[in-house]
């Protein structure tokens, strides 16, 4: 396979991976807190369809970071709706967190005893990446990101309001940050804190 080929073919595979489910586990807890607007609207799918936003895809795979669908989520359906918001909010950055984990043990097996297949080596490499870097960055309290609504969760009933009243505005804040490199200077050696934790825990243990 063409090296050109095999690089952007595991840097998709591993972005739905990492979306798909992401997308999923949002909607699945917000269904069991009693919101079944995602299931309706099909978003319980394994479908890439029913999650990828293009443009978001294409910007993922070039510059390393994009968006995808949002879920529609109903907080009022909630049986509990503070509650609601935070185990929602959560459930995306959990799944990635986990995966990047348990794709960081296979990145550490392979390295010990390496298959001979340099895409699957770049798929487990992508895997673990795209992980971390949706489950981290999702934790960056701004619009539209799920840290955005977690601290809201956490605000009193009057400024919880307001802040959602001005979030659209907050939007601006994100994509300068993203653009002007803030974003990357401060997440970044959060993500290689994580990675090399990650790591060294599996290493730990396939080291013999």
């Amino acid at each position: 396979m063409n090296a050109t080929i095999e690089i952007y073919a595991s840097r998709i595979l591993a972005l739905l991976v990492a979306i798909i489910g992401h997308e999923i586990a949002h909607g699945y807890v917000a269904y069991l807190n009693g919101d079944t607007t995602a299931k309706r609207d099909g978003r319980l799918s394994i479908n890439p369809i029913n999650h990828i936003d293009p443009l978001g895809l294409v910007f993922m795979i070039v510059f390393r970071f994009g968006w995808a669908k949002a879920v529609p989520i109903n907080p009022y359906a909630f049986k509990k709706r503070k509650l609601g918001m935070i185990t929602v909010s959560l459930a995306g950055v959990v799944y990635n967190l986990v995966m990047a984990f348990i794709f960081a043990g296979v990145f550490s097996y392979l390295y010990f005893h390496p298959s001979g297949s340099h895409f699957i080596q770049l798929l487990v490499e992508n895997l673990l990446w795209y992980n971390i870097m949706l489950g981290l960055f999702n934790l960056v309290p701004l619009p539209p990101l799920d840290g955005s609504k977690l601290l809201a969760s956490f605000l009193p009933r009057s400024w919880e309001d307001k802040f959602y009243q001005y979030e659209k505005y907050a939007y601006l804040v994100l994509v300068v940050a993203i653009f002007s490199g803030a974003i990357d200077k401060v997440l970044g050696p959060i993500f290689n804190w994580v990675i090399s934790l990650f790591l060294n825990f599996w290493g730990n243990i396939f080291y013999v």
